[in-house]
């Protein structure tokens, strides 16, 4: 019975995605044991360590279809032990004499800690596919927004004029470092071990070296330069990527819902036939996709700093806090995972209200445009003159509810200086956008440049 919000049928579309449950699937983990036992029992027969007869029904027998996962399971919770049950099914599976080299000078760590690297493995190209779909969606949209003009909202009231394709073109050079944070992980990430009990690969002799790097190189996995059990650093740094990733595309879920409220509705998430809103408001439409993005990085970042107490081990390996990885990691994985699906099909279905944020450009009546104003002026007056007066006439014109041309004809200084061209002039939104249109452009070539964004 589904206890859990990644596997309850009404939930997991929130939560996760099938194909993120696959990689992390109990069968999927026990699999992953499985091909570290065959690739082990392969490199030790070409080395002469095993029978090369022994190996190949290994390799054939090693298949999680072979596993009772009941009976796996009661025999784990019987004897207390995590791996053994498994491999004893797996022995079972061979002939005796073929059986008896089955995890020959490996321990429990090597195989769970390597089966862990090949499930991140599978997902590290899942997240790196859906990087970049993220990546082109927001590519898209600056592009397509490049002039469209828009407010700029510093401490969350209105700042000065920019466009929405400027603020996707920053949203995009963030998630490009993302992407090469990732591809720079991988030598430090993807990485297995067969280092055996307490690291110092007795068990494997004077040919462990060979052993290990065979072992992983058939697993498609880097090797290490010393054993990484009691070193948990690796897994911690991709877990802290994941939660990074998760936040920069939590920020935009939080902007994207902010901006459809509606008092200052900017964007709307696409709408679908029976969407509802509220079981009571017939009217609503909420903007759950945008609200769902910004909350799942609260638990993604909760158990990234959940993987940082397994960097903390006494001697040569412990379970103290070895095994809270087997929680945090793979909902770090799911959770972020969940997350890029989400983002791609949000931005994708995202529609771009351009006249709203007009109309929210002129929500100040003039005043957006103020630095515009105390600039112009600099030349003439000075650059501190120019502000006391604007200043003045800002606040005596925002006390009296005028608008800011008013404010400025009603200033004995300012109506002096200003006539009404000018001040029509100096008030529009769309002349005061300064670099946008270029730095959309030239970001967006350096991104496709860099490459990262091709399918």
């Amino acid at each position: 019975m589904p206890v859990s919000v990644f596997d309850m049928q009404s939930l997991q579309h929130l939560w996760s995605t099938d194909e993120l449950r696959a990689i992390f699937s109990e069968e999927n983990r026990v699999q992953k044991w499985l091909d570290f036992e065959a690739a082990l029992a392969a490199s030790q027969a070409e080395l002469g360590i095993i029978p090369a007869a022994a190996a190949r029904e290994i390799a054939e027998k090693a298949q999680v279809a072979n596993i009772d996962m009941g009976r796996m399971s009661a025999e784990i919770r019987r004897i207390k032990h995590s791996l053994v049950p498994a491999l004893k099914q797996l022995q079972a599976c061979c002939s005796p004499e073929n059986g008896e080299w089955v995890h020959y000078g490996a321990t429990t760590q090597d195989v769970v800690d390597t089966g862990v690297a090949l499930q991140l493995k599978e997902f590290h190209a899942v997240a790196l596919r859906d990087v970049q779909a993220v990546g082109r969606e927001l590519a898209r949209l600056a592009r397509a927004h490049r002039d469209t003009p828009m407010v700029g909202r510093t401490h969350g009231v209105q700042a000065l004029p920019i466009t929405f394709g400027h603020k996707c073109a920053i949203w995009l050079d963030e998630m490009g470092r993302h992407y090469q944070r990732l591809k720079e992980c991988e030598p430090r990430v993807l990485v297995g071990m067969v280092v055996g009990a307490v690291g110092s690969q007795a068990s494997l002799g004077e040919q462990a070296a060979e052993v290990e790097s065979r072992t992983l190189q058939r697993l498609g996995l880097s090797t290490p330069s010393i054993s990484w059990a009691s070193a948990r650093d690796r897994f911690t740094e991709y877990a802290a990527l994941l939660a990074m990733i998760g936040a920069t595309l939590s920020k935009i879920g939080n902007e994207l819902f902010n901006m459809q409220r509606n008092e200052i509705a900017e964007v709307e998430e696409a709408f679908s036939d029976g969407k509802l809103g509220s079981s009571t408001m017939p009217h609503k439409r909420n903007p759950t996709s945008a609200e769902n993005l910004a909350g799942l990085s609260r638990p993604l970042r909760y158990n990234a700093a959940l993987m940082l107490e397994g960097m903390v081990q006494e001697g040569e390996r412990d379970g103290i806090a070895w095994k809270m990885e087997w929680k945090a990691l793979p909902e770090c994985c799911v959770i972020a995972g969940a997350m890029l699906f989400q983002a791609k099909n949000l931005l994708a279905g995202l529609r771009v209200d351009a006249a709203g944020m007009a109309r929210n450009l002129d929500l100040m009546r003039g005043y957006l445009l103020s630095e515009r104003v105390m600039l112009e002026l600099s030349s003439r007056v000075g650059k501190q003159t120019a502000h006391e007066w604007i200043y003045e006439a800002s606040m005596h014109g925002i006390t009296g509810r005028l608008d800011f041309a008013e404010a400025m004809r009603r200033h004995k200084e300012l109506a002096g200086l200003l006539g009404e061209d000018e001040i029509r002039r100096l008030t529009d939104p769309a002349g005061y956008l300064g670099q946008c249109g270029a730095s959309v452009d030239r970001l967006v070539a350096l991104q496709e440049e860099a490459g990262w964004l091709q399918a």
